[in-house]
């Protein structure tokens, strides 16, 4: 089968920060664990680059909006890059192939019907590119997000009839009732439909960055439906020569709740318009706190993840991020909640397990695994922990799929000390015990790793080879799948010591 996720892609009016890493790493995690179970995955995430914001922070730089986007777009793939996300695809609105696509489906759209010429009057909020309603302010008349006062607007432009979507969007959710999740999401958004749709504007009459509307070239395409098509418009130009729509579509997306809007409702009823399928799923995650508020770089509160990587590396980011905040809620982060994950769970339970378990192979077997049956007692506690994984894995519960594997990890920890092979060494009669205590703590650690790979890819992979076990696929995350007899080598440290001056 195959595979498709998304994340939303970034606007590029400023430099990432760690809600943009985020998304990024869910997304990464779901196509690794997909290419275990062997999906054929294509992974997308990119930069969102015209539009008010872009134009108006390029314009208070001294320079044009196509060097600001030229410029950011390279920070954005730098951040992919760095975390170690093995996207398939890195799609930019300002490219070429992407314009001429959206310029189709958007004439599509409107020769279906589904366009008319209009006037708009609203309060818009230029950092977000999005028309409030009254019900959505805050404070009178601000963004609810960025809290900055708005003004009313109003201009002349070309409309999308997203009223005439209704009744197909009820049915839609009626019939699909875990498309859009968590459930909560999927009640707002279904909620927002049946308080009834209003038309909404296709294009923008003021600004000059941006898709040229193709029946009206004295308007751009709004933003937005600029935007939302480029999951369906890298499809067709990802790979030279090749569309991958029909191989591909339709999409999984993960995107932040704070455009839940935009995907949940006008998304769909866009491409009903355009007769294309809608997404498969849904998922909406919630934001990342700092000092109760969400992170964003206009509110000032945001934590460099580049900075973070270059004081405990990339493994741990990916790992705190999804261990701290459950994926789906909101979530707070702190320097110290990070630094007490990274040496109680990171340094001291999977680091140390591994530390403690290669060198007694090694002092005492001989560098070698030895044979022996799986212990009954691990053996029925860690029967179809992979299969568990996976169905979390699969409703995007990427949280909830770290708390199952780590919870074999603190098993193995306890068993280690349980069983105190270190003292069985040194017991008369003991070597059939201790071999199956040695080849239980080498056979949990090669399945912990499989199954925490695609959070760790680096840390996970270096124990693999450690352990002389290298197979990565998902049919090998079984206790007592690997017989004894592989050959030990020499490991580093997974998570060393990070001293607090470093981490100031």
């Amino acid at each position: 089968m195959s595979f498709y996720v998304t994340t939303p892609i970034y606007y590029v009016n400023a430099e990432p920060h760690l809600g943009h890493a985020y998304t990024t790493i869910a997304a990464d995690i779901l196509a690794r664990h997909m290419r275990q179970r062997g999906e054929d995955v294509f992974f997308l995430t990119g930069t969102d680059e015209h539009g008010e914001p872009v134009a108006q922070a390029a314009e208070s730089l001294g320079v044009t909006p196509r060097d600001l986007a030229d410029k950011n777009s390279v920070r954005f793939r730098d951040l992919v890059r760095r975390l170690n996300a093995t996207n398939d695809f890195f799609i930019r609105t300002s490219d070429p192939e992407h314009e001429a696509a959206v310029q189709e489906v958007v004439q599509r759209i409107h020769d279906a019907g589904y366009v008319y010429e209009g006037t708009y009057e609203g309060y818009y909020c230029p950092r977000c590119a999005d028309f409030k309603t009254d019900a959505e302010l805050v404070d009178g008349n601000k963004c609810p997000i960025h809290l900055i006062v708005l003004e009313r607007e109003k201009e002349d432009n070309w409309f999308f009839k997203l009223s005439a979507f209704q009744e197909p969007l009820e049915k839609l959710y009626a019939e699909r009732s875990d498309w859009v999740a968590p459930r909560n999401r999927y009640n707002e958004a279904l909620s927002f439909i049946k308080q009834g749709l209003n038309d909404i504007s296709l294009s923008r009459a003021r600004l000059t960055w941006g898709v040229p509307v193709p029946w009206d070239e004295s308007q751009v395409i709004y933003v937005w439906i600029d935007a939302l098509l480029n999951y369906y418009t890298a499809l067709s130009y990802a790979r030279e020569g090749e569309d991958l729509t029909e191989r591909y579509w339709p999409a999984t997306h993960l995107i932040a709740k704070d455009i839940l809007k935009f995907h949940a409702v006008i998304w769909p009823a866009l491409l009903m318009a355009a007769d294309i399928e809608p997404p498969r799923k849904l998922y909406i995650h919630g934001y990342l706190l700092m000092d109760e508020h969400k992170m964003s770089k206009s509110l000032g509160n945001v934590i460099d993840p580049f900075e973070v990587m270059d004081i405990f590396g990339t493994d741990a980011l990916r790992f705190y991020l999804f261990r701290e905040v459950n994926f789906g809620q909101d979530g707070s982060l702190s320097p110290e909640g990070f630094e007490t994950r990274y040496t109680t769970e990171l340094a001291n339970e999977y680091g140390n397990l591994a530390a403690r378990t290669l060198p007694l192979i090694q002092r005492h077997r001989g560098g070698v695994v030895p044979p022996a049956d799986p212990p009954a007692e691990l053996a029925a506690e860690f029967e179809g922990v992979a299969e568990r994984v996976a169905a979390k894995l699969d409703a995007v519960d990427v949280s909830g799929a770290l708390e199952e594997i780590w919870q074999v990890v603190r098993r193995l920890n306890r068993y280690v000390q349980d069983e105190a092979p270190w003292k069985l060494a040194k017991e008369e009669g003991a070597e059939g015990r201790l071999d199956q205590v040695l080849y239980a703590l080498a056979e949990g650690l090669r399945l912990v790793s499989v199954l925490v790979y695609p959070y760790m890819p680096d840390s996970a992979a270096r124990l693999l080879a450690a352990l002389g076990q290298e197979d990565l696929s998902i049919d090998a995350a079984a206790f007592g799948a690997r017989p004894g007899g592989a050959r030990i080598g020499e490991l580093a440290p997974l998570f060393p010591r990070i001293e607090r001056d470093e981490a100031a």
